[in-house]
């Protein structure tokens, strides 16, 4: 195969649609091209996840909701790219973090709150306080 023909392939490829058919998905509602997920709904390309609402880009995510990019994290409201993480809220690229509040690229911080750290108490009556502005349920 010389270069050409690669770059033919590789073109040939790219154009195929990709599948939309949900696999082994158990109690999935409106969810597109999902795997071996449980109880997602409007969820797309997840796989080995379960109870996401409106997330896109999972991998072994639960109970999370408008997130994208998750793997194996749980409990995330409307974070992006994180990993092995929990109880995370308006998060991106975050790692081995849990109880972070719009927080940016941090690894294994735990009551940050837009990456300043807090006191586990201070960090949920702000947190709480948040919430409530921004309409969502507080942190467990």
């Amino acid at each position: 195969m010389d270069f050409q023909e690669y770059q033919r392939q590789l073109s040939s490829l790219r154009r195929v649609a990709p599948a939309k058919d949900n696999v082994a998905c158990m109690g999935c509602e409106d969810c597109v091209a999902c795997t071996d997920s449980m109880f997602c709904v409007r969820s797309v390309n997840v796989r080995s996840s379960q109870y996401l609402h409106d997330c896109e880009d999972c991998v072994e995510a639960s109970h999370s909701r408008g997130s994208k990019r998750l793997v194996r994290s749980s409990h995330c409201d409307g974070c992006e790219g994180c990993t092995g993480s929990a109880y995370l809220v308006d998060c991106q690229s975050l790692v081995s973090c849990t109880y972070c509040y719009g927080c940016v690229r941090l690894v294994g911080k735990d009551f940050h709150i837009l990456n300043q750290p807090y006191d586990r108490e201070t960090f949920f009556a702000l947190t709480k306080a948040l919430g409530k502005a921004r309409g969502t349920r507080p942190l467990p």
